[in-house]
């Protein structure tokens, strides 16, 4: 039986992407039509396990104009959602690759602020899902009003009722999660370096800074991802290196959640942790496939992951 997962994402946003040839300061850009997709780490985790062929929920809070659309969006992927309503305007991102070079521009919003009575409704939300999930994703950035001890509390809370937890943040909220451990952690070898406060990590030393994260009990598992160089599993037990397949690359967004898709799509039908590292690389692999913000396609991916299961 899968297991249910829910995707957390508390500072989503709609990304607006077009193209333009030749942009140059102080001249009229003009652009192709804009498309909008749907964005912000958990979001894309749900639309990834969705094209997986597993089924997710994404809770966010949802504000404005903008938060309708995004809602909108994800009713069209068919993934499920929870939107918890806030009174901030949900935020934009705007991507624009320039035809001339293949350049992309990326331009991040911060979002409006979230008050204090909003992230406990947030906060409740939450813990009153239902089914409750046995799987959460905690994955993208905090938005402004949000402080990184609310992610602590909450996975405590989590675990107490025994889910995995899966996260894929970075900064002070990563570390504010990491006080309180979690099943699977997902950082890149400039996170991990940082975590552990060892400098200029490659290969070997990746693999024993993820030990040191896990002897600390701060995850159960480790993938660290390496972008081309693929990804390493580490658990107290086992290492793995997961090369990534040689692909044609035409944009890295979204690579990131999608390789946890990957993973947690394996993680939710309860496969091996072989399994998991490899489906996480080719989905990873795939989504650098596709143009603009569109993630992986599940051809892609399934290609791939035969190519890396040889």
């Amino acid at each position: 039986m899968i297991k249910h997962v829910l995707t957390i994402t508390l500072n989503p946003t709609v990304d607006k992407s077009c193209e333009a040839e030749g942009i140059k300061p102080e001249k009229k850009v003009r652009c192709s039509q804009p498309k909008y997709e749907p964005g912000g780490g958990g979001i894309n985790v749900s639309r990834g396990l969705a094209r997986l062929g597993v089924s997710s929920t994404a809770l966010f809070p949802s504000g404005g104009r903008t938060g309708e659309l995004l809602e909108k969006l994800l009713e069209k992927e068919k993934v499920a959602i929870q939107p918890v309503p806030v009174s901030a305007e949900t935020r934009e991102n705007f991507i624009v690759v320039d035809t001339a070079s293949n350049d992309q521009y990326r331009f991040g919003m911060p979002g409006e602020a979230i008050v204090e009575e909003e992230a406990e409704k947030i906060h409740a939300a939450i813990l009153g899902v239902s089914p409750f999930p046995e799987i959460v994703v905690i994955s993208g950035s905090l938005p402004p009003g949000i402080e990184p001890q609310f992610l602590s509390r909450l996975v405590k809370e989590l675990k107490a009722k025994n889910v995995k937890v899966v996260a894929d943040t970075s900064g002070d909220a990563l570390t504010e999660i990491l006080k309180e451990g979690v099943f699977l952690l997902k950082p890149n070898l400039g996170e991990l370096s940082k975590l552990t406060g060892k400098e200029e990590l490659d290969n070997e030393s990746a693999d024993e800074a993820a030990k040191q994260l896990i002897d600390e009990g701060k995850a159960e598992i480790v993938v660290v991802s390496m972008g081309p160089q693929g990804a390493y599993l580490v658990t107290k037990d086992e290492n793995l290196h997961v090369p990534a397949p040689s692909v044609k690359k035409l944009s890295t967004v979204g690579a990131g959640d999608s390789m946890v898709a990957g993973m947690v799509s394996v993680l939710a039908k309860g496969g091996s942790m072989s399994e998991m590292a490899k489906m996480g690389v080719a989905c990873g692999s795939a989504a650098t496939m596709s143009k603009g913000t569109g993630l992986f396609t599940k051809e892609n991916a399934e290609r791939l992951y035969q190519w890396l299961s040889r």
